[in-house]
């Protein structure tokens, strides 16, 4: 009798899973579609970022890992600084024509810092790099709220991150394979894939006469506009540096990890792309069905909080004296989860705070937190890995990132 009903009981709980799935992913807009899929595109050719450091500081380029952290903390500072200029232009003309121009811009950008050897030229050329980069970003947020439904926002960005991370996969795995022959390589894929997602974004997602009537700001007084101000929310100005100091931690997964694995651990290029593909791929796989389990429960301040005590956790594995390949696995784990946790309910936190006329605002302030996070985090980590060694980085990074957690959730909740 027990071995008839195994059968039937695997059977049903195949067809739970599926349906939860198929739930998971339901009643988003085609827009919505379009966006993440130019979102996969884009970021399937994102193999520059994590392997930035190691060329650097590759005998080809002979630059120290002090000289790389710069050289990210100035691709953190454009950033920061496109996504304050890009969130201002998407509340005047749009998110479309910043979204194309970044895209298309930031291909051609590629090209030529994939050329430039002179450290000055390096210098320049990543920040205006990262300036038009990161105008896409609040752009894109934007557009993503305007298509998307209150009861299926936090999906709807889930599913734009499931792009990220979908393509941050494929292109960590290929990068690692690219970069063991050519950094150079790189640069050029990057820069096709950035390009290629700018013109599917022009063929399919042109604006139409509704869309642009509806992101028109509703007609208000000067001081009604200056009340509803991002920049006046105290409480989101909190919010902000909190995330400012998480994402700081965060990045050091894309600087200095990559180099403490290979130059301290002896792991390979390979190794180090087929840990940030788990990473893309677990999200991918997840996230979404998490996001549609929890997102109704209101706890998104616990969840901001547990994802951000995980990843602390992560960091701290690093430490583990015997660290080989299935530690090096549960580490990307514990950073991939508290990822999950963290990140889509922090976009539905600043979602509802904004307005329509001021999405721009929020998006681009939140935006501008990771911007300077990418500044902060690796010139401080950097610094602090060549001064005082990698074993004091992971305790400090892992330590703040907890202490974060229990400021985001005293001060917040």
């Amino acid at each position: 009798m027990l071995i008839l009903l195994r059968p039937t009981y695997a059977a049903s709980m195949l067809h739970s899973t599926i349906q939860t799935y198929k739930n998971a992913y339901s009643g988003l807009s085609r827009e919505t579609w379009l966006l993440s899929v130019i979102m996969l595109i884009n970021r399937s050719g994102t193999m520059v970022v994590p392997f930035m450091t190691l060329y650097l500081t590759s005998p080809a380029m002979g630059y120290t890992i002090a000289d790389a952290g710069i050289v990210f903390g100035l691709f953190g500072f454009g950033a920061f600084c496109g996504a304050y200029v890009g969130g201002k232009i998407t509340d005047k003309i749009g998110h479309f024509p910043v979204q194309l121009v970044a895209l298309v811009g930031g291909g051609l950008l590629f090209f030529v810092l994939g050329q430039v050897k002179s450290y000055e030229m390096i210098c320049g050329f990543t920040f205006l790099l990262s300036f038009v980069n990161e105008a896409f970003r609040p752009a894109n947020a934007t557009a993503i709220a305007l298509f998307s439904k209150a009861e299926n926002r936090t999906r709807s960005y889930s599913l734009n991150r499931l792009a990220i991370n979908l393509g941050w996969a494929l292109g960590s795995a290929v990068g690692g394979v690219l970069a063991a022959r050519s950094y150079e390589l790189l640069f050029w894929v990057d820069g096709v894939t950035n390009i290629f997602a700018g013109v599917l974004l022009f063929i399919y997602l042109k604006p139409s006469q509704q869309i642009a009537t509806e992101q028109k700001p509703a007609t208000t007084t000067i001081e009604n506009t200056k009340a509803s101000s991002a920049y006046r929310d105290k409480t989101f100005l909190i919010f902000i540096g909190l995330t400012v100091l998480f994402a700081a931690c965060f990045f050091q997964l894309f600087t200095n990890f990559p180099v403490f694995m290979k130059k301290q651990k002896g792991f390979t290029e390979e190794f180090i792309g087929v840990l940030m593909a788990i990473n893309g791929l677990t999200i991918a796989l997840v996230e979404m069905v998490m996001v549609y389990k929890l997102e109704t429960k209101g706890r998104n301040i616990l969840y901001m909080s547990i994802g951000m005590v995980l990843t602390g956790m992560g960091f701290l594995i690093l430490n583990v004296p015997l660290l080989d390949y299935s530690l090096a696995v549960v580490m990307i784990m514990f950073i991939t989860f508290g990822e999950m946790y963290a990140m889509p309910f922090m976009n539905s936190y600043w979602i509802a705070r904004a307005k329509p006329h001021n999405r721009g605002q929020y998006a681009g302030l939140y935006t501008m937190a990771w911007s300077a996070a990418q500044t902060l985090g690796p010139i401080g980590g950097s610094q602090l890995a060549q001064h005082a060694g990698f074993t004091v980085t992971w305790y400090v990074v892992g330590a703040l990132s907890v202490f974060t957690a229990l400021l985001l959730y005293k001060l917040l909740k």
